[in-house]
């Protein structure tokens, strides 16, 4: 039974999306809205999240702003003192939506972009939604709260990354968080059409850095490597359930929002057990803890208390066995699959969409 406790519970409240997005990572099968948990329930998830120690709670999915619960859940986050982010497409969030959020407590707004040329923008998220997206920018900011902007990075909108960053400040982010594309749910499925170079991976690099000192004490800026380009893996999310919990729509407890995709692994749900519970004591949360499940080379390796094999969820997408390294480090026995992903990127770009479970409805 671990010792540690989360820090930051992801609350995915529904899988519900206006857009369809090529590099979605939640699962190919997603939950409907008949299958999402209750006000009442999800109010019991933050209350127990508190309880064991969370202090930042997302508010996520999906479109969280499809849920018309979604100002009662931040009024109860508020009371718990918990520090509250939105993160959304932006679609849905007008003036009236957002002034409630802003009575009920909402702290922290984060509006996905796609990129700063409006007509890709709107090819990779699948619907119209440059307008919709700039007009809600513009509402964050008006109102006080915190803004964050994040942009999924692959080869459609690498090239143009110091337009992105200019364009994140000129909608007045705080933060920007350029995030490379990690290959889990539909971005698998279009990995090779998002796929970039490694010399456009090197371009945006220098491009982002270069962009930190420029931008400096205006917007912070975070550019993250895809674990693809580098010689080791991350430790992802600070270790398996040591610091993060991610709850489905339809309940189910999660250490990272990829995991639902290791299929060996059976993960209780909050409606059944409480959080509690689950993060001390079920098979899946213990399931990759220590180094007793590691597999060599993990097992005699000086890195394992650095990156902890890396990630659970790669080691299963592209291994088919989540006990063995993560594919990405050069000391594993795949890394050829690794390699041989990178060498040719395709040249289409049809993606396969994710496609919306149902009608949105809230």
């Amino acid at each position: 039974m671990t010792t540690e406790r989360p820090t930051t519970l992801l609350a995915e409240l529904t899988h519900r999306c206006p857009l369809h997005c090529p590099y979605c990572s939640n699962p190919l099968e997603m939950v409907r809205a008949q299958g999402e948990m209750s006000t009442e329930d999800w109010k019991r998830v933050f209350t127990q999240g508190r309880e064991l120690g969370v202090l930042q709670l997302g508010l996520s999915g999906g479109e969280p702003l499809v849920r018309k619960d979604l100002e009662e859940l931040a009024v109860h986050a508020r009371g718990l003192g918990l520090y509250t982010t939105l993160v959304t497409s932006g679609l849905g969030l007008t003036r009236v939506r957002a002034e409630r959020l802003r009575e009920a407590g909402l702290e922290h707004i984060q509006i996905s972009i796609q990129d700063a040329d409006p007509e890709v923008a709107e090819k990779i998220a699948g619907v119209s939604s440059v307008k919709q997206k700039q007009a809600a920018a513009a509402i964050v900011k008006e109102l006080g709260f915190a803004f964050s902007i994040n942009v999924v990075l692959h080869r459609a909108n690498l090239d143009r990354i110091g337009r992105i960053i200019d364009l994140a400040a000129e909608l007045g982010a705080d933060r920007l968080e350029l995030a490379n594309t990690q290959y889990y749910g539909w971005a698998l499925e279009n990995r090779a059409m998002l796929m970039p170079t490694r010399d456009q991976v090197a371009r945006a690099q220098a491009t982002a850095e270069a962009a930190m000192r420029r931008y400096k004490g205006e917007m912070q800026i975070l550019f993250v490597l895809p674990d693809y380009f580098e010689q080791y893996p991350k430790p992802c999310y600070g270790g398996w359930g040591r610091l993060y919990l991610v709850v489905a729509p339809d309940g189910k407890v999660l250490p990272c929002h990829g995991a639902t995709q290791i299929t060996t692994l059976t993960f209780d749900n909050a409606r059944d057990h409480s959080l509690e519970w689950i993060w001390r004591e079920s098979a899946a949360f213990n399931a990759f803890r220590g180094d007793t499940w590691m597999r060599e080379p993990c097992r005699s390796c000086p890195r394992k208390t650095v990156d902890f094999g890396g990630c659970r969820c790669q080691a299963f997408a592209l291994t088919g066995a989540a006990e063995n390294t993560d594919p990405v480090c050069v000391l594993s026995p795949d890394r050829e699959l690794i390699d041989a992903a990178v060498a040719v990127p395709s040249d289409s770009t049809e993606y396969r969409y994710r496609v919306i479970a149902e009608p949105q409805r809230a």
